[in-house]
């Protein structure tokens, strides 16, 4: 059945072009030659950018697939990008039929190249062959033949489909000489009409009845508008490409191309083809070497997302994406999407094993190869063209496509993250080489260096480059070089220590002045294997620190640093050797004797001194020697100068665990290791490197954790214990200033440590906001900050005053002092080992430290609760458990698993579009919290504003925000949860509480009521001592009493003449008559006779207090 048109011009506008008014030659042209108006049809082919891309011939390199070699290949490619759109516009047609029919099972594509023909046809539903109630047009003819015509016009129904603006099928009738559409739809309506010349003639429709469903477009290109001639080998394979899009993009379909199924079963095998390819060219490229294919791990996140990943070896991030089958070949919001995701685990897997690789995000994105196929509700491309989709991701429209957790195991699995590690160390390795020194006779620049007269001539590898530890110490130098003289020896100070470049970031090292001055003194050059010195400036380095733990440090840092970068230096014999100077001189008389190590010097003390007769003096420091004793150190090299052997086969390895952060599990086996009394001998010809990690490094290691991580039994750190002793040996009744009481402490406990340690550490024990001290040990008269600013807004040492409180002298009972075992410092008795409070501290203010290879993090606990548990033990019933406590904080601390609380904020809804916060977690201060609130008002690219302002009511103890929010911004935080919404959910953990017990031993404890249980026996041990210390005392005042009594009774009954006697046969009458010696430095006797007077009697004599 033929069909005629209903109306004359079925496009509303003759498609036939009209001529335009053309101007007479050589004349102005006039107004209406100007001003042309085009139909629609006439504006599409004369501008053909706006609608179907460029008609130029574009030479770009792009995935083909090649029949030859029948595989995807990444090659150049010549193609007319508007002819690539207009059969791709055909394709996606056919693939949004099986979003609309899942019953849609066989695709069918012909290319035929040699009658420029295309045909593309699919079983799904057919297209309705009824005529329009509007248009009165029939409906195929509508949509194949009628501009601006869709089924994609509502906005509000979800659509999954590619079409959208209802140019698609009609473009590319537009752009071919011939065009035809065949259908059957369900009722058996089979339509068939041809469109010839642009779409601007078409036949007829033909009515006839069929069976199957089924849609056929045939269509012939117009390809002289496109600048061809035929369809080319470069152009047959991008469509060949496009058609193997189809079948691993489109579900459960069968394509079939030229009449051959292809052999691609779903979304995975298609990806496979791309791996298979980038095997194959590196397999070609190599010589045809085996080459090991990259692995693709894959996922089908739900029904409308599926991914694929797998490594790029090209150094660029590559891509393979698809929305709702069209190829976004430029990618878009939905390949972000999975990217991200990706990136954010990778992050946090490079900075879990390299702290020090700081890489950006693009820097990993540069390693992916992502293959992404999604369906998206109405999405929204950058143009016609389609190339890349820009829908916003909250609008994808399904379920959040997130990937599984399996999933993102295997990406990290999959050498990714160390392929990243090596760009960066490659990147970095570049960067680092531009700061190499050089060998040249001069530096400029380096004013605190003193430079070796030889430095960098023909005699540089006779020089010696001093670093010493500071500025004092570098004076040391300089008086020694009066010795030995300025030609060879240099001297560069070192401020403080030196940063452990084995995990530090490229930036820390490139902007580490110390390291790079050293790179520049001795003309180092990063990455260079040494085979001799003769490129250097200086042919060895000397280390010249304090012979104490932080000297130590130093050394091993300096250790580190050549062994990270330049470990070729030191398997040169000399290069790397030490200065060492004595820590206590002993001298009687002409005699002398060095000690270079504390534990020396203490087994010769002990040996060979007891009567005292040798002056000791402790050097606490270089700065201690003076100018004469540099003299004597520079004259005796031999004793003073030691070089560290070479590096031997496994040190490299034991230098890695010292400071490696990764190897903490190795570092915590190698201080268990350690022995009290352990010491380098410095009575050798060198020093081995395993020697003087095992006994000098390991003493370092030690006494950090010990300054770092507090005693289970008074909760104290050495450094907060010295304060507390400095207070009590003072014993303050007036508050003093914290900058005077730092100089008392400093002097009266050997205090090591810079000023503004021990003033911080002052402050800390006084503080008392919420998330503080639950029982502070000194008073903050002043201002010692507040919650606002988490303690750092408290005032200078200078203007704030302190004296312990009344409580601490309650809990460091001054009965228990004479029990306690008190350490010496420069022959001076200071702190004690620890003290014994009544309670245990520990858990009342809880602690936080880092060491060397342990890090304690033990929570503040209620004293009531402590004391309750306490009695609980006495009374030998059962313990209850105890959760963290902080005084003054009014949010929620619950249990969620063991060793795990949550510590939350307290935050209430007043009315639509307000919130009230009242309580921040533990550890969150206010000012930050505002900060991030500031955040919120102006808000990102990526998070809008859901905050509209907010208001501040708090106090110096208490937080109040009053939040108003945003329609959108109270929905979404209402979904999430307000909590969780504000950031106001913190965590508290008992799973890493590490201090070292009675017995200095480092321990781990599980729980605070395993605290209780190691500190009560001890506590009640030191009772039942002080009870027997009392009673000693009582027992002594009797004896005392009774000595007097019996002394007087017997010069009264004349038993006993005094008068006129010698001392010593005194005492031996009063030992005789058995009268009790009391051992005391000084006591006064007095010796009733004819004439009063006092004689003092050593410590070993009967001595009698006799009062007047």
């Amino acid at each position: 059945m033929d069909v005629e048109d209903s109306d004359d011009d079925a496009f509303g506008e003759s498609s036939k072009p009209k001529k335009p008014v053309a101007a007479a030659p050589g004349k102005k042209k006039t107004a209406s030659e100007t001003y042309q108006q085009l139909s629609p049809i006439e504006h599409i082919l004369k501008r053909p950018d706006s609608y179907i891309g460029s008609i130029e011939t574009l030479n770009e390199k792009l995935w083909v697939f090649d029949s030859d070699t029948k595989r995807m290949v990444f090659r150049d490619v010549s193609y007319v990008p508007g002819f690539f759109k207009i059969v791709d516009e055909i394709l996606v047609n056919a693939a949004d039929n099986k979003i609309n029919d899942a019953n849609m099972n066989t695709l069918k594509v012909t290319i035929d190249t040699e009658n420029n023909t295309i045909s593309v046809w699919n079983n799904g539903h057919g297209i309705p062959v009824e005529v329009h109630s509007g248009t009165k047009h029939w409906i195929p003819e509508m949509i194949f033949g009628h501009l601006l015509t869709s089924s994609n016009y509502d906005d509000d129904e979800k659509k999954l489909t590619g079409g959208r603006n209802g140019y698609g099928a009609k473009l590319t009738n537009i752009y071919s000489t011939e065009f035809t559409v065949e259908t059957v739809d369900r009722n058996g309506k089979k339509y068939k009409q041809v469109f010839r010349n642009n779409m601007a003639d078409k036949d007829k429709p033909k009515i006839t009845s069929g069976k199957e469903e089924f849609t056929c477009v045939t269509f012939k290109p117009d390809l002289k508008r496109f600048g061809m001639s035929r369809i080319d080998e470069d152009t047959e394979a991008l469509l060949k490409k496009r058609v193997y899009d189809m079948a691993g993009t489109v579900s459960d379909v069968k394509v079939i191309l030229n009449g051959e199924r292809l052999k691609v079963k779903n979304f995975r095998s298609y990806c496979e083809m791309y791996l298979s390819s980038a095997q194959a060219e590196a397999a070609d490229a190599s010589g045809g070497a085996a080459i090991t294919k990259q692995t693709l791990i894959h996922e089908v996140i739900n029904d409308r997302w599926e991914v694929g990943f797998a490594l790029s070896d090209t150094g660029n991030f590559q891509q393979v994406s698809f929305t709702n089958s069209i190829a976004t070949v430029k990618g878009g919001t939905h390949v972000n999407a999975m990217a991200d995701q990706i990136i954010k685990a990778l992050i946090a897997q490079i900075e879990k094993k390299n702290k020090a690789a700081k890489v950006k995000p693009l820097q990993i994105r540069n390693h992916m190869w992502l293959f992404v196929r999604a369906l998206i509700e109405n999405p929204t491309f950058d143009s016609q063209t389609k190339e890349t989709m820009t829908l916003q991701a909250s609008k994808f429209g399904g379920k959040k496509p997130t990937m599984t957790e399996d999933f993102m195991k295997k990406v990290l699995k999959s050498g990714i993250v160390d392929t990243v590690l090596n760009w960066a160390k490659f990147k970095a390795d570049q960067q680092i080489k531009a700061t190499d020194g050089k060998k040249r006779t001069r530096l400029n620049g380096l004013t605190k260096l003193s430079d070796a007269n030889n430095a960098g001539g023909r005699q540089a590898s006779k020089c010696t480059l001093i670093l010493t530890e500071g500025d004092s110490a570098k004076a040391l130098a300089e008086a020694g070089l009066s010795v030995v003289g300025r030609d060879n020896f240099g001297v560069f100070p070192l401020r403080g220590k030196l940063l452990n470049v084995r995990e530090a970031t490229h930036d820390q090292i490139m902007k580490n002045t110390e390291i790079q001055n050293i790179k520049k003194i001795v003309g180092l050059v990063h990455g260079k294997q040494y085979q001799d010195l003769s490129t250097l400036r200086y042919g060895s380095v000397m280390i010249m620190t304090d012979q104490d733990h932080d000297g130590s440090h130093i050394k091993g840092l300096l250790l580190n640093l050549f062994d990270q970068f330049f470990p070729s230096l030191l398997r040169i014999p000399g290069f790397l050797v030490e200065f060492v100077t004595p820590i206590v001189r002993a001298t009687k008389g002409k005699q002398k004797i060095d000690f270079f190590t504390l534990v020396e010097f203490e087994k010769w003390n002990q040996e060979n001194n007891a009567d005292n007769k040798w002056s000791i003096k402790y050097y606490k420091g270089l700065g201690t020697s003076d100018d004469n004793d540099a003299m004597e150190y520079f004259s005796h090299t031999e004793k003073h100068v030691i070089p560290f052997s070479p590096l031997q086969d496994g040190d490299r390895d034991l230098i890695d665990m010292a400071f490696s952060k990764k190897r903490v599990e190795d570092r915590k086996e190698w201080l268990r290791q350690y022995k009290p009394g352990t010491f380098i001998d410095h009575d050798v010809d060198e020093i081995g490197i395993p020697d003087f990690i095992n006994k000098e490094l390991i003493c370092f290691s030690m006494a950090d954790n010990i300054r770092s991580i507090p005693s289970i039994v008074d909760g104290l750190k050495p450094g907060q214990r010295k304060v507390i002793f400095g207070c009590f040996k003072r014993k303050m009744k007036n508050e003093l200033k914290v900058a005077q009481l730092i100089g008392y402490i400093s002097e009266k406990t050997a205090y090591h440590h810079g000023e503004q340690s021990l003033a911080s550490t002052i402050i800390n024990l006084a503080q008392t906001f919420v998330g503080a001290n639950n029982i502070n040990l000194l008073s903050p008269n002043g201002q010692y900050g507040t919650r606002a600013m988490g303690g750092k807004d408290h005032a200078s040492p200078r203007y704030i005053f302190t004296l312990p409180t009344t409580l601490a002298r309650s809990i460091y009972h001054v009965g228990d002092d004479p029990l306690l075992k008190y350490l010496e410092d420069d022959g001076d008795m200071i702190e004690p080992e620890w003290y014994i409070p009544v309670i245990p501290m520990i858990l009342v203010n809880g602690s936080e430290g880092i060491g060397t290879g342990y890090s304690t993090n033990i929570p503040n606990f209620n004293p009531h609760d402590i004391v309750a548990n306490l009695r609980r033990m006495l009374r030998d019933e059962p313990l209850v458990p105890m959760a963290p406590w902080y005084r003054g904080f009014k949010g929620a601390i619950e249990k969620v698993d063991e060793g795990k609380f949550s510590a939350n904020g307290i935050i209430n809804k007043l009315d639509d579009s307000t919130v009230e916060i009242t309580e921040l977690p533990i550890g969150t201060w206010t000012q930050p919290y505002k900060e991030q609130l500031e955040k919120w008002v102006t808000g990102t690219d990526n998070n809008p504003a859901y905050v509209k302002d907010y208001k501040e009511y708090h106090t110096n103890t208490s937080v109040h925000f009053v939040i108003t929010m945003t329609k959108e911004g109270m929905v979404k935080a209402e979904e999430e949860g307000l909590p969780k919404f504000f950031k106001l959910t913190g965590t508290i953990n008992t799973t890493n509480m590490m201090a070292f017990d009675s017995n200095l031993k480092l321990r781990k404890y599980a729980s605070p009521e395993e605290i209780l249980e190691d500190f009560f026996p001890l506590r009640l041990q030191f009772y039942q001592k002080r009870k027997e210390y009392l009673c000693n005392q009582l027992r002594d005042q009797w004896d005392k009493l009774s000595n007097q009594a019996r002394f007087v009774q017997m010069i009264i009954d004349k038993k006993l003449v005094i008068a006129k006697r010698k001392k010593v046969d005194l005492v031996h009458e009063l030992r005789k008559l058995e009268f009790r010696a009391f051992p005391k430095e000084i006591y006064l006797v007095l010796l009733l006779c004819n004439d009063t007077r006092t004689t003092f009697f050593p410590k070993t004599s009967h001595c009698l207090r006799l009062a007047l």
